[in-house]
C-alpha cells in the first residue's frame, strides 16, 4: 500500500524549498495563499462549482473556500481553516487526514476571523481571488514575478503528485471501459456519458473537465459539448474524459470504431493508435516540445499518405501546411492540478516566454522536455469541412483525394491521448497499464 503521508512529507519539503527560493528572488518575506472565494453567477443567487486556487491546491488538498495558507522560509506552514457552523450546507469535520501533520492548523468560524488571525504580515505576497481582503491586509496582490516562479515549479511533479495522477487514471480507465461497452451496445451519447459517470462513481461537477462524448461527425468538433440522446448505434465514438484525485487530473481520449464502421476509417483509427504509441516512445529529456510537435505532424502526414488521403511526402506536406487542417491542435499539454497546467510557454522561471516555432504558432507548450514533467500526448486526425475548404481551390488541391475525404467526413475524427511522466532515461506511460487499448 502506498504511504501517502511519506510522499506528501517529501512533497511539502520541496514546496518549502522552492517557495523560499522564489521569495528570496522576488524580495518577499512571506507568502499568503487563499483557497479562494466562491464565484456567484451574475444577477443570481447560485454559485458555480468551487475550484480552489491552484497554488493552494499545490500545497494542500483540503476542499472548500476561504482557507488561508501562510508560508515563511524556515517555518512550518500555517493553515487557517475556515470551518463555519452552518445548517444550510453540510460542513464536514477535518478528521485526521494524512496531510494534516505538515501544517500548524487553526480553525475559525467566519471569514472575518480568518483574516483577523492573519493580520498584516510585512513584505508578504498574496495569491488568490480574495483581493479586497488581501489589499486591506497590506499584501501585494498576485505579483507576476513570484507567480511565474511558482508556476514554473509546478511543472516538475513530485512522487506524491504522480501518485495522485495515477489514482485518477485508474478511475478514468474504469469510465472509459464502461463507455466503450455502452457504445458497442448501441447507446446514445447521453447514455455513454451516464455509463462513464456511473463507472467512475462521481457526479458531473466532480469531473476535472466536461466530458467530450462524440458519435460520428461530431468527433470533428474538438470541444464538442452536447450529449445527444436521439442518436444511437454510432459508427465511431470519440470520448475525451478524465477523473481527479486530491485535485490532480487524468486526461484520456480514445476513439473506437464499431464493427459496422467504414473499414477505411477503422484502419485509420488503428493507424493512429500505433502512431500515438510511437510518439510516446520518442519522448526523452532534452527534446524541445516544438520538435516533438513537429514530429507528430510528420507522422500524421505519413499516415495520410499511406491511406491515400494526401498525395505528398510527409516533409513536403508539413512544409506546405497540408497536414494542418487534419491536425489543427497541439500534440499535448502539461497536466496536474489544472488539466491544461501552467508554464507551458515559459522559457525561464522569471516568466520569460518561449515563443512557439513559426510553423506552429498556436502551440500551447514550448518548453524543453525535462525529467519530472507530466504531459499529454494526443495526436488527432479530423475531417473538418471548414478547415479543408480553402484547400479545395488553392494551388495544392490536386494533392488531396477529395472523393475519399468526402466519404470519410461523416466519420468525424480520431484522437488518442495518454498521460506521460518523463523520466531521466525516457518516459513512463501512466495510462496504458490501466487502459491498454
Amino acid at each position: 500500500m502506498t504511504d501517502l503521508a511519506s510522499l506528501f512529507h517529501a512533497h511539502i519539503a520541496e514546496r518549502q524549498r522552492t517557495a523560499a527560493e522564489a521569495l528570496a528572488e522576488t524580495g518577499f518575506d512571506a507568502l499568503v495563499i487563499s483557497s479562494g472565494q466562491v464565484y456567484t453567477h451574475f444577477a443570481d443567487d447560485q454559485d458555480a462549482p468551487f475550484h480552489p486556487t491552484p497554488h493552494f491546491a499545490h500545497w494542500c488538498p483540503m476542499a472548500g473556500p476561504h482557507h488561508l495558507l501562510v508560508v515563511r522560509p524556515g517555518q512550518r506552514p500555517r493553515l487557517i481553516r475556515y470551518a463555519p457552523e452552518d445548517f444550510w450546507y453540510e460542513q464536514l469535520p477535518l478528521g485526521s487526514p494524512f496531510w494534516a501533520s505538515e501544517f500548524d492548523i487553526e480553525e475559525v468560524g467566519t471569514v472575518e476571523e480568518a483574516w483577523k488571525r492573519l493580520g498584516s504580515p510585512e513584505q508578504a505576497a498574496y495569491i488568490g481571488n480574495e483581493t479586497e481582503r488581501a489589499e486591506a491586509a497590506n499584501l501585494e496582490l498576485n505579483p507576476a514575478g513570484l507567480t511565474a516562479r511558482l508556476d514554473w515549479n509546478r511543472t516538475n511533479k513530485s512522487a506524491y503528485e504522480v501518485q495522485c495522477i495515477e489514482e485518477a487514471t485508474v478511475l478514468a480507465s474504469r469510465g472509459h471501459l464502461a463507455a466503450r461497452a455502452a457504445f458497442l451496445a448501441g447507446a446514445s451519447e447521453l447514455e455513454i456519458h451516464y455509463a462513464y459517470i456511473q463507472a467512475v462513481g462521481i457526479v458531473d461537477h466532480e469531473m476535472p473537465y466536461g466530458s467530450i462524448v462524440a458519435l460520428n461527425e461530431k468527433g470533428a468538433i474538438l470541444h464538442y459539448e452536447h450529449k445527444r440522446a436521439n442518436v444511437r448505434n454510432g459508427d465511431v465514438l470519440l470520448i475525451d474524459a478524465g477523473a481527479q484525485i486530491r485535485g490532480y487530473a487524468a486526461d484520456i481520449t480514445r476513439t473506437v470504431a464499431a464493427p459496422h464502421c467504414d473499414s477505411r476509417f477503422a484502419d485509420l483509427v488503428a493507424g493512429m493508435v500505433k502512431l500515438e504509441l510511437g510518439l510516446c516512445d520518442a519522448v526523452k529529456p532534452g527534446m524541445p516540445y516544438g520538435d516533438f510537435h513537429h514530429l507528430g505532424h510528420l507522422a500524421i502526414a505519413a499516415l495520410l499518405k499511406e491511406h491515400g488521403i494526401l498525395k505528398a511526402d510527409p516533409e513536403e506536406a508539413v512544409e506546405l501546411g497540408l497536414s494542418r487542417p487534419f491536425f489543427p491542435h497541439g500534440l499535448g499539454h502539461h497536466l496536474g492540478i489544472q488539466v491544461h497546467d501552467v508554464a507551458g510557454r515559459q522559457g525561464a522561471p522569471d516568466g520569460t516566454l518561449a515563443p512557439p516555432p513559426p510553423q506552429h504558432p498556436t502551440l500551447r507548450t514550448t518548453r524543453t522536455i525535462e525529467a519530472g514533467q507530466v504531459f499529454t500526448v494526443e495526436p488527432g486526425l479530423y475531417f473538418i469541412p471548414m478547415l479543408l475548404r480553402p484547400f479545395r481551390e488553392n494551388e495544392h488541391k490536386a494533392r488531396f483525394d477529395w472523393k475519399l475525404i468526402d466519404e470519410l467526413t461523416p466519420c468525424g475524427g480520431i484522437r488518442i491521448e495518454d498521460n506521460l511522466l518523463v523520466t531521466s532515461s525516457g518516459h513512463r506511460n501512466l495510462t496504458r497499464p490501466h487502459l491498454p487499448n
